[in-house]
């Protein structure tokens, strides 16, 4: 049980992610006072020592005040869909990995476009090979999910590929997946925090990956950045077999942090979600009511709530300067995942933005060695 935690001064991407919505100000029932028990007069004490007794006649009734208005809200699911309870009573068998093009090969890697099947929908992606000999068992394997691109915008070959091409030619089959609703994917994008899709497709294409006779199942590993960051953590409390995991400028606070302390800075104008986006904040806090009166209800959907069965060490990057997700997600969760009982490294790159444009190449040789560690050395 560690936590390291590292300062330093610090292919430009713009990712961002869904426009969140201000919650509903709190409302408080007001209990109205019972009346108090008037006295008994003398005329009554004399009444009920006679040997007829007499009935004691009621007091006047006090007006009842009328309650100040309370909030309905809607019965929480039993499980909510985006609950953790839930997803892991999903099934996540992915499929066979089919090869539908090749593409120009890196520096010591082959390059593919594939597709894998997700609840039914065909979901494409980036797949590369190292050209070497495969180490026995098959080799080391790590999901890539990328932080949010308009999905209308996105393509399977473009932005990214710095990140893509250090983690392949160091020896690892990367699948950088194009989540439901992106470039050729079926499906509809409805965003990662009001639904489940994403974290159902990223889930997928590492069942998907372990059916692969290049691969060795014991030593799948995530990645991701910025929204990819908040799909990587869910999946690692859902899926016991992720070995390692590594987030950059991830968007990892639980949803009550979310929804009360992520505020934009000047880095450009908030994008407009996709059509199918769901606007979870307003949406829940009308059904089910704030996190500070339905506490439960937003607890039960976060990954951060179920650290304890983490599937295996984290490694943390965060910029300092990040105007897009605040530097005190990455910093809470490190201390989080330490109060649970787990390992994680945080990283902090104190002059640097989202993307760690600065500090590229040092995050990147960190979070070389650390899968290396965790999913090429281990035993």
């Amino acid at each position: 049980m560690w936590i390291m935690v590292v300062w330093t001064a610090g292919c430009t991407l713009a990712p961002s992610d869904e426009t969140l919505h201000e919650p509903a100000a709190p409302l408080i029932q007001i209990r109205p006072a019972s009346p108090a028990v008037p006295a008994l007069s003398p005329q009554a004490l004399i009444l009920a020592s006679t040997s007829t007794p007499a009935r004691t006649p009621p007091p006047a009734a006090t007006p009842t005040p009328a309650p100040t208005a309370s909030p309905t809200f809607s019965p929480t699911p039993t499980l909510h869909p985006m609950s953790i309870a839930a997803m892991r009573l999903g099934s996540y068998p992915g499929s066979d990995i089919v090869l539908e093009q090749t593409l120009d090969p890196g520096s010591n890697y082959q390059r593919y476009i594939a597709s894998y099947r997700s609840e039914g929908l065909m979901i494409y992606g980036l797949l590369t090979f190292p050209q070497a000999e495969m180490p026995a068992g098959g080799w080391p394997a790590i999901v890539f999910n990328h932080g949010y691109i308009p999905p209308d915008e996105y393509r399977t070959t473009e932005r990214y590929v710095a990140y893509v091409d250090a983690l392949a030619k160091s020896g690892y089959v990367v699948f950088r997946i194009d989540y439901r609703g992106h470039d050729r994917s079926e499906g509809v994008a409805r965003g990662a925090y009001g639904d489940p899709g994403y974290t159902v497709d990223v889930l997928n294409a590492a069942a998907a990956l372990r059916r692969l006779p290049q691969v060795n199942p014991q030593r799948i590993g995530m990645w991701g950045h910025s929204m990819g960051g908040f799909l990587t953590l869910r999946a690692m409390v859902i899926d016991p077999q992720i070995r390692a995991g590594v987030i950059w400028a991830g968007v990892v606070a639980s949803y009550p942090d979310m929804a009360t302390r992520w505020r934009r800075g000047s880095g450009g104008p908030t994008p407009t979600p996709p059509a199918g986006a769901r606007r979870w904040r307003g949406e829940w806090t009308t059904l089910y009511g704030s996190p500070e009166q339905n506490p439960a209800f937003w607890n039960s959907l976060s990954a951060n709530s179920f650290l304890k069965d983490l599937s295996g060490p984290l490694q943390l990057h965060h910029g300092g300067a990040d105007d897009t997700v605040p530097l005190e997600f990455s910093v809470d969760l490190a201390k989080q995942v330490k109060e649970a009982g787990k390992t994680a490294e945080l990283h902090v790159y104190a002059s640097d933005n989202h993307n760690l444009s600065e500090s590229f190449s040092l995050a990147m040789y960190r979070t070389i060695a650390f899968f290396d560690q965790y999913l090429k050395d281990a035993p």
